[in-house]
């Protein structure tokens, strides 16, 4: 019998390696770009490797408060990332094992804020943190942006939480357990991969976001990364390299927060395709 030959693919080759090149060539322009001194910003090319390599760009952005802006992104993430996660885990948790019709209107209810937009509900937002005391605080990014995050990552824990035998459930019922002691022993370990998946994706959500910063806070104090880039491209319009120099120190937490989750994360993603 003569060996069955698999033709080569070859547009999905050339596919592939332009996608790959569409996907590199700006990280690598916005790279070396922040490496380049002004002058020389328009006077070499583009893509070229700087002939004068310099940390002038990045010494200027942490000058202008970068670091203050640092800081209040990553305390509005990690207290949105964390109380979306706590708030989700156990909501998850109640939909899956208490089986009643309260249960299901109230998971229907996390279903239907998937379909409403942020842009739609921006001005009752507003009116809401005016009226709380909150505007202009980091708590008026905080609560919104966990409130918004809460509906998906309460279906996706859901959904994964339901692939948890039934018997570790009655096995912990029989040895005297309580919903917490459940919730803390069982459901926390078993449901890690899902809850490292859908934490770096809120992470990213709200670290990336544009419009509560922008409508909910108006001093400089509580100014975050993504409202911070937008006033530097105001501030450095002429200084390209300023600007990107800031874009790749935004992405840094974010990169570094997915080499360290990147397995739990693709355990995650890939859960239940084995089946």
């Amino acid at each position: 019998m003569r060996t069955a030959r698999t033709r080569p693919n070859v547009l999905g080759a050339i596919g592939g390696w332009l996608w790959l090149a569409a996907v590199i060539v700006p990280i690598y322009f916005i790279v070396v770009t922040s490496l380049r001194p002004q002058s020389d910003y328009f006077a070499e090319n583009p893509l070229s490797i700087p002939s004068n390599p310099t940390l002038d760009a990045y010494r200027t952005v942490i000058e202008n408060e970068f670091m203050l802006y640092f800081a209040n992104s990553v305390i509005v993430t990690l207290a949105a990332t964390a109380l979306t996660l706590a708030t989700s885990l156990m909501a998850a948790y109640v939909v899956v094992r208490n089986r009643t019709a309260l249960t299901r209107r109230t998971f229907q209810l996390f279903l239907l804020g998937i379909a409403i937009p942020l842009q739609a509900t921006i001005i009752p937002v507003y009116y809401l943190i005016v009226r709380m005391g909150l505007y202009d605080t980091l708590w008026a990014l905080i609560l919104p942006s966990a409130a918004f995050a809460i509906p998906l990552t309460v279906l996706i824990l859901a959904n994964f939480l339901r692939d948890v035998p039934n018997e570790l459930f009655e096995a912990m019922t029989v040895d005297g357990s309580g919903p917490w002691r459940t919730l803390w022993s069982l459901v926390l370990p078993m449901t890690r991969p899902a809850i490292v998946t859908v934490g770096i994706y809120d992470a990213l959500m709200v670290w990336n976001g544009f419009l509560f910063p922008l409508v909910l806070t108006q001093s400089a104090e509580t100014r975050v990364l993504p409202l911070s880039l937008w006033s530097y491209q105001g501030e450095f319009s002429v200084n390209v390299p300023a600007v990107l120099a800031a874009v790749v120190l935004s992405v840094l937490p974010i990169l570094a927060a997915y080499i360290v989750g990147r397995r739990q994360l693709v355990s995650g993603l890939t859960a239940g395709f084995g089946k």
